[in-house]
């Protein structure tokens, strides 16, 4: 099978969308070029993208589908948002580009206050087919203010679904889920996996929002994992065999609403879980998961539930304290060595 990197199963996906269905759209800052973009319009009359949003993911579809489709916006996050909501309520189905996850501020009423409310505030009947791209994560020397991990605080706003896909192939199939839902699904991506490679098939094909993934089974303890963090877990697993150690390693994928049946069989069956999430360490993800199973599982548990997590600190610059403050394989193996071996 054919492999793709991480940011052009993305790419492909939203193409395959607005193939097939003429009510997406595509809207954000840059997505169709920038700035002065009717220079780049050709002899044809097609128009070529000088950028395709800041990391250039959407390059190539405002030639494709036109400026009609493919819709450039000013830094005014607050607009283009009620915009997509607006269009979504009406009948399209946008594609809504934030820049970086640390910007929701300017968005919060579009999306969390408007989008998130309307079907229920209808009764059911209201639709709002809107997918919020976005970007969070550290790792690639972006600093405080471009670099957080808030896709927990997306999950804790009723109506709305939150996905982080993990590498190509879920980032392909995630994505198309996300298109074809008629609820607001907020779309997270790591920014520093954008170039990992995977197996991903040509056709169009869907991953269940709402639904983990076990990527490997195991009877010691399970590894709840979110994004760029099941490599990390995978790695741990691999580190723990060699001690006899056998590992299940959850790929959560939806944060919003997370898979409590699959978390919790697992942790019935191995009796032991830490939770690894880049997030800060407070009303994240992993707490949320940690404080359900205490509740839903506690009789199973061998220890106490671990969480591995950024510290409480903004995002460093500097490359050294940078590494330092994401969570590790190191980290994650001296949490799963004192839940195992009884280590104090």
């Amino acid at each position: 099978m054919r492999e793709l990197t991480f940011m052009n199963a993305i790419r492909e996906a939203m193409d395959m969308a607005m193939d097939k269905d003429g009510k997406v759209i595509l809207i954000g800052t840059d997505v169709a070029g920038g700035a002065d973009v009717d220079h780049l319009v050709q002899d044809d009359g097609r128009h070529d993208d000088a950028f395709g949003g800041v990391f250039g993911l959407s390059k190539g579809l405002v030639g494709k589908y036109g400026r009609e489709r493919v819709i450039d916006t000013p830094i005014a996050e607050h607009g283009y948002f009620s915009a997509a909501v607006g269009a979504a309520a009406t009948g399209l189905r946008p594609i809504a580009e934030l820049m970086f996850n640390d910007f929701i501020g300017f968005a919060l009423d579009p999306i969390f206050n408007q989008g998130a409310k309307m079907r229920y505030m209808f009764g059911g009947k209201a639709k709002i087919p809107m997918t919020v791209r976005t970007v969070h994560g550290a790792g690639v020397g972006a600093a405080a203010q471009h670099s957080q991990t808030l896709y927990g605080m997306f999950g804790a706003f009723p109506g709305i679904k939150v996905v982080v896909p993990s590498n190509p192939y879920d980032a392909k199939g995630l994505m198309l889920a996300a298109i074809e839902e008629d609820n607001v699904v907020v779309f997270s991506e790591d920014k520093a996996i954008y170039g990992i490679k995977g197996e991903v098939p040509e056709e169009y094909y869907t991953v269940e929002i709402g639904k983990a993934n076990i990527v490997r089974e195991g009877e010691d303890i399970t590894i709840v994992a979110i994004g760029k963090m099941v490599q990390v877990a995978l790695e741990v697993a691999d580190r723990l065999d060699s001690d006899n150690v056998s590992v299940e390693v959850v790929d959560l994928r939806t944060v919003a609403p997370w898979d409590q049946s699959t978390v919790l069989r697992s942790v019935q069956k191995t009796g032991r879980l830490i939770l690894i999430d880049e997030s800060n360490p407070h009303n994240n993800t992993a707490t949320d998961i940690a404080s359900v199973v205490a509740d839903k599982a506690f009789d199973y548990l061998d220890g106490p539930i671990k969480t591995v997590c950024a510290p409480n600190v903004p995002v460093p610059f500097a490359t050294n304290l940078e590494q330092a403050y994401i969570p590790n394989a190191d980290k994650v193996l001296r949490v799963a060595e004192e839940l195992i071996f009884d280590l104090k």
